[in-house]
């Protein structure tokens, strides 16, 4: 990222704008690795498969996303690992 790039959103007399906007790109991309997590478990996918493609451990993956999912789909599905 140059200078320009880096400077572009809020500017630096006011980095507030700069700063929003990083926030509200963080909550974008939970919820899209939110819905993309549960739609790879839905179709299959096992806790592993998952995390190797996210590029975090098995554990790490489980722990951030199997109780909301157990929770949506209170079958005990968010418990296979």
């Amino acid at each position: 990222m140059d200078k320009n790039t880096r400077t572009r959103v809020g500017g630096l007399d006011d980095p507030r704008e700069g700063l929003e906007s990083v926030v509200a790109l963080r909550r974008m991309l939970e919820a899209l690795e939110a819905a993309q997590v549960e739609n790879a478990f839905v179709v299959g996918w096992s806790w592993a498969r998952i995390a190797e493609v996210l590029g975090v451990s098995k554990q790490a993956v489980h722990k951030k996303h199997a109780k909301r999912i157990r929770a949506r789909y209170s079958g005990g599905e968010g418990s296979r690992r």
